[in-house]
């Protein structure tokens, strides 16, 4: 989990260097097809056999991550990658709490006090100790991120059920077919000395953070509780803040890495207590 978290965030601040030229639903689109055409071929999955009725999570897991990565991509344009993930990340978070059902009131007060966490970690992410100006457009990206990532876990567990990668690669195919027309267009528009370095960046996008990572998701959510790997998720936000850093020079003041720290914690105790409570 922690290389399939790093190798995501690391192709998202590679991606990020290409808005100026293609854009957050460009970057999308990259990564859609080169993760569609490195699965396929590894997988060929015999699509006709097996069907549309089993073939239908892992079709709606592929409109999914569409939506999840063109929403991220937004937010991160607006207020940074570290930032866009740990918004995102509120919906691994809520994946958490609504699986922390039942242990009576002192668990019901145990999650409430989780979700409490996790909102003063995103009041800590605006910074108001600062008075900057929040970018409103920017958060709700993210929180539209975030419910997105939370239907990605859920479909990613029943696509799991296909053989092999199988699920990944027919979710890559729906990705390719859906932006696949308006990553042509954009493309077109790139000044011709620039597109070799734009397919070269969106290969390395495509695989770091579509092809290898979400292949890992679901054969480790074959073997692990939905609610540890909502656990386990936690490690996004930290990886996005590095390499948001490292890439992309994003920093963060201590205000911020706080709240990013608050909604991590909020994850991890929300498992627990899901834990506990079973």
């Amino acid at each position: 989990m922690a290389f399939s978290a790093s190798s995501v965030q690391a192709g998202a601040a590679f991606g990020a260097t290409l808005f100026p030229l293609i854009g957050p639903f460009g970057v999308t689109g990259m990564r859609q097809l080169v993760s569609a055409v490195a699965l396929l071929a590894i997988a060929r999955p015999p699509l006709l056999r097996l069907g549309l009725r089993r073939l239908l999570p892992a079709v709606l897991l592929g409109v999914v991550l569409v939506g999840m990565n063109f929403t991220l991509y937004s937010a991160v344009q607006r207020i940074g990658l570290g930032l866009g993930v740990t918004v995102e990340f509120l919906g691994p978070l809520g994946v958490a709490l609504l699986g922390a059902r039942g242990g009576g009131a002192r668990a019901a007060a145990a999650r409430a006090g989780c979700g409490a966490l996790a909102l003063i970690g995103v009041v800590l992410i605006t910074d108001p100790l600062t008075g900057a100006r929040v970018d409103v457009i920017g958060l709700a990206f993210g929180a539209a991120a975030a419910i997105l990532w939370a239907a990605y876990i859920l479909l990613s567990e029943r696509a799991g059920a296909l053989p092999g990668v199988t699920g990944t690669a027919v979710a890559g195919l729906t990705g390719t077919v859906l932006t696949l027309p308006v990553l042509v267009l954009l493309l077109l528009a790139v000044p011709r000395e620039a597109l070799p370095h734009v397919l070269l960046i969106g290969a390395i996008t495509g695989v770091l953070s579509s092809a290898l990572p979400y292949s890992i998701d679901l054969i480790v959510l074959r073997r692990m509780p939905r609610s540890l790997f909502g656990m386990l998720q936690s490690l996004h936000p930290v990886a996005a803040a590095v390499f948001g850093l490292v890439v992309l020079h994003q920093l963060l003041g201590p205000v911020q890495v706080g709240g990013i720290a608050a909604v991590c914690a909020a994850n991890v105790l929300a498992v627990l207590v899901a834990r506990r409570a079973r």
